[in-house]
């Protein structure tokens, strides 16, 4: 299939053939062969866009290759939107463009500047017809690109506002006649992590035509290849034993975090458990950024593939938010917080005197394995320096590589904190190599994770907030329903790493503060003020302290199983969310409670 790139002729005068301007504009996302290289959407929201990025741990990654279309050949004027991820004071983020099999003589990547701008490539010979683009890494430290600018007309340089060029890029791309629509659902869940799966797998056996849209080529989330964290907290303590029997599916054992075997994650074991399911639309690779409401109700949400930029409309009777950053409940005008409460505010002995935007950080997961054969590491000036008085020796990470804590936005600056836990890790592991040669000689980077695995963002308020003293006095509500068991596990970065990094800490500690099993009640599951809308996950309705217990993944898993049975109940009864709890509570209660209900479900009404 041909990659997205469209000429579009703009009037300039009144003669079309004589003062037209052509334009074209390449996708880095949308090249047919991405080679080495990975498509990169955590920072969609910001960008409006995803990108190409050389992920390849010091060792340049094989070239990523497109054909483009040109329908009218000469001599074109390119622009390249790229940036330099780690200027210190330029980065190694090196990259070169091939045209035609012809080398571009600027090398991208090392400009020293942090930010996304367009950068000036010069004039460039385009046949009419197929043209050959390569973009070559030269280094193999996440270089990166978003999108290629040809223009017949030097002064057109294209815009960089990303809401601006939002319009630009729809244009271009022919997107401007709005998505394509995939259909109608009784249950939208938006994010594939473990809440977002068992929440569709959940709905779809009680008979809800279901879509599952994620934003990865993977299901699992937190839980899948590309982030390779454990599965925590318990399925075998609860009130009602049937939560947990999806996340068990699921459940592909305990590989730890960070495991070098990617296989552990069982990715495919998702996949398959999940295709298996007749009522389930599964849309991997598309990420939801826009949402159609009436009044306080979400009608659709509009999807973008990350990597042929195609749009698809998902229309809803009830949409379940299980992003984990609250994406779509913050599109829909949900109400939430981000950040800590004071203790003023909710009576928690753990919460602050004043409330901040402190919040706990994102992990980029890391693991070498030992060869037989000796192999050497850059030097990484660019990187976090370290010394014999302080680097960290492990061959592998843990939960503890960690930025956040209040010093980056985990959601608008999402690459910014990625990119600090490369610096750390690189930097690192340079040290350990170059430093420490006699214990890691032999030892060679094997995996480290490019998408981050976040712990907290938007927190989406419901009519129960989840509290500190509703944990520790184990206070049993009416719709106590998904029973969790983690502590209130609260990071704060490690006293050392901050003497030493103030301000910059990837590196964290924590406290455990131990409870008995507890219940989530199900008013902590859908929006206190959008009609239509569930949540599960780390994004439930909880203050900051009660979300330390809350996030653990079996946890979010039975939340999502729940979410899936409540909805079948609202659908049933053609009621909303809150309509659950008001009037048809025992019936939720006892769908959770007996598994024989599931056997004998009455017909859900038609539309």
């Amino acid at each position: 299939m041909k990659r997205i790139a469209i000429t579009c002729c703009l009037l300039l005068g009144i003669t079309l053939f004589t003062n037209a301007q052509t334009r074209v504009l390449v996708e880095a996302e949308s090249f047919e062969n991405i080679g080495g290289w990975v498509i990169d959407q955590q920072s969609f929201d910001v960008l409006y866009s995803s990108y190409l990025m050389a992920h390849g741990m010091g060792k340049p990654v094989e070239d990523a290759r497109t054909s483009v279309d040109f329908s009218k050949g000469g001599t074109y004027h390119l622009w390249v939107r790229t940036k330099d991820w780690a200027p210190f004071p330029t980065g190694p983020g090196a990259f070169k463009l091939h045209i035609n099999e012809q080398a571009l003589d600027m090398v991208f990547g090392q400009s020293g500047d942090a930010d996304w701008d367009w950068y000036y490539a010069g004039e460039v010979d385009m046949k009419q017809g197929a043209n050959e683009l390569v973009a070559e890494d030269l280094s193999g430290f996440n270089g990166r690109f978003d999108a290629l600018y040809f223009s017949t007309d030097k002064s057109d340089a294209p815009i960089n506002d990303n809401e601006a060029l939002l319009k630009v890029r729809k244009e271009l791309l022919g997107l401007s006649d709005g998505p394509e629509n995939v259909g109608e659902f009784d249950l939208v869940v938006v994010g594939g992590g473990m809440a977002g799966t068992c929440a569709a797998i959940s709905g779809a056996r009680m008979g809800l035509k279901v879509a599952l849209i994620q934003n990865r080529p993977v299901l699992g989330g937190n839980n899948s290849s590309e982030i390779r964290v454990h599965l925590m907290g318990r399925v075998d303590q609860n009130h009602y034993p049937k939560l947990g029997r999806i996340v068990r599916e699921l459940d592909n054992g305990d590989p730890g975090n960070g495991n070098p075997d990617a296989d552990r994650y069982g990715d495919e074991r998702k996949l398959q458990i999940v295709r298996a399911e007749p009522n389930i639309s599964l849309h991997l690779n598309t990420h939801v950024y826009d949402v159609e409401m009436d009044g306080n109700t979400i009608k659709a949400v509009i999807g973008r593939d990350i990597a042929t930029n195609q749009e698809y409309r998902f229309e809803g009777e009830y949409f379940s938010d299980c992003t984990g950053d609250g994406t779509l409940g913050y599109l829909a005008g949900a109400e939430y917080r981000m950040g800590r409460e004071s203790r003023s505010e909710t009576g928690e002995s753990l919460a602050p005197e004043n409330p901040d935007d402190f919040t706990l950080g994102t992990s980029n997961l890391w693991a070498s394995l030992e060869r037989e054969q000796p192999s050497g590491f850059p030097e990484t000036p660019w990187a976090i320096q370290f010394s014999d008085e302080y680097h960290i020796d492990d061959h592998k990470a843990d939960w503890q590589w960690e930025t956040g804590f209040g010093n980056f936005n985990t959601i608008y600056e999402a690459e910014q904190i990625r990119d600090h836990n490369l610096r750390a890790i690189f930097g690192n592991w340079s040290y350990l190599k170059n430093e420490k040669a006699e214990k890691y000689s032999h030892h060679e980077l094997a995996w480290v994770a490019f998408i981050g695995g976040k712990r907290e963002s938007r927190r989406l308020m419901g009519d129960h907030v989840l509290t500190q003293m509703d944990i520790q006095d184990g206070v049993m509500y009416p719709d106590g329903s998904v029973t969790a068991t983690w502590t209130i596990d609260l990071h704060f970065p490690d006293a050392k790493n901050s003497q030493y990094f103030e301000g910059e800490e990837f590196f964290a500690a924590t406290k455990h503060i131990k409870v008995q099993p507890y219940t989530i009640p199900y008013r902590c599951l859908y929006s206190r003020n959008i009609d239509n809308l569930y949540m599960a996950g780390r994004n439930i309705s909880t203050t900051h302290v009660a979300f330390g217990s809350t996030r653990v993944m079996r946890t979010c898993g039975m939340m999502g199983e729940a979410v899936g049975y409540a909805a079948f109940v609202a659908k049933k009864n053609n009621a909303s969310p809150r309509e659950v709890y008001n009037l048809h509570l025992n019936e939720f209660m006892d769908i959770i409670e007996s598994p024989l209900n599931i056997y004998n479900l009455p017909t859900l009404p038609q539309n």
